[in-house]
């Protein structure tokens, strides 16, 4: 029996190999270079030029430099997240109880975006919100925009394009605990006598809960980080944490500041989400 016990043992750990190998090459090791890098000084012209001087500061200049920008990367994030999940959980509500035999092509609608490269989809939205778009035509045609105004170059247009590129995001894990709910439980509510908003956040709201943890937090998430919304749709007024990381590695060469940005906003989501998930009472999804 005991044998047994060991080779099982055994047989997990190899198992596990394969996933442990590839978390420490491709993690760990990479976090380890990115943190040490946030502590080299400030004074090369380019990666080879600096040295390892544990310069602690670098944090606090590129938080005393930057949070501008972080702060900015966080409210346009939450706003996406926020139209995503309203938008999303229409759209998998419909989808989980209304689609009938529909529901497959529905969501392979949904998925359906990611046979195109994000740039691309990135792209389309520059061509929709263009001066000269319909989008802008018809709004001045209405008198919501004036003869000159625009939307292009906007943290409209990024926020829209956030919302677009990470709905998918937050559909799937919506579809997926809402389509697990008993449908008789929300025609309980009814017979019960509650009105259908009654019903939606005494019933249906509480049981889809752990997809609304999971769409939010993959939505939210890589939202924060993301840079091209803000590069192909955005203005050096608009800039976002990701685009200041990504411009200070491969423009400015200034490798501390980059690092110690990218370590800080590594830190900052999990502490966000560690406390998210703990408010919203769904520890389990960790």
């Amino acid at each position: 029996m005991s044998e047994t016990v060991r080779r099982k043992g055994i047989t997990g750990y190899i198992l596990l190999a394969p996933a442990v190998v590839w978390l420490v090459a491709f993690f760990l090791i990479p976090f380890y270079s990115l943190l040490a890098a946030s502590l080299f000084n400030s004074d090369g012209s380019d990666f080879r030029g600096y040295t390892m001087t544990y310069e602690w500061s670098n944090y606090w200049h590129a938080i005393q430099d930057y949070y501008p920008q972080f702060i900015r990367s966080l409210v346009y994030a939450g706003f996406a997240t926020f139209f995503c999940l309203i938008l999303g959980y229409v759209l998998a509500y419909a989808i989980a109880f209304k689609s009938g035999r529909w529901k497959n092509l529905m969501l392979v609608l949904v998925i359906a975006p990611f046979f195109t490269s994000f740039l691309v989809r990135t792209l389309s939205w520059k061509l929709i919100l263009g001066n000269d778009g319909v989008v802008v035509n018809t709004l001045q045609f209405l008198h919501i925009l004036g003869p000159n105004g625009h939307l292009l170059y906007t943290p409209f247009a990024v926020v829209m394009g956030l919302t677009y590129n990470f709905l998918p995001f937050m559909v799937l894990p919506l579809f997926a605990s809402i389509d697990k709910i008993d449908y008789r439980l929300i025609e309980a509510s009814n017979d019960l006598y509650a009105n259908p908003v009654v019903g939606f956040f005494k019933v249906t709201w509480p049981l889809s809960l752990p997809g609304v943890v999971s769409g939010t937090l993959l939505t939210f998430i890589p939202a924060v980080g993301d840079y091209i919304n803000d590069e192909l749709l955005g203005s050096t007024q608009t800039r976002m944490i990701g685009n200041t990381i990504q411009s200070l590695f491969t423009e400015a060469n200034d490798y501390p500041a980059a690092s110690a940005l990218s370590v800080i906003l590594m830190l900052m989501i999990v502490v966000m989400v560690l406390f998210y998930v703990k408010r919203a009472g769904t520890e389990d999804l960790l």
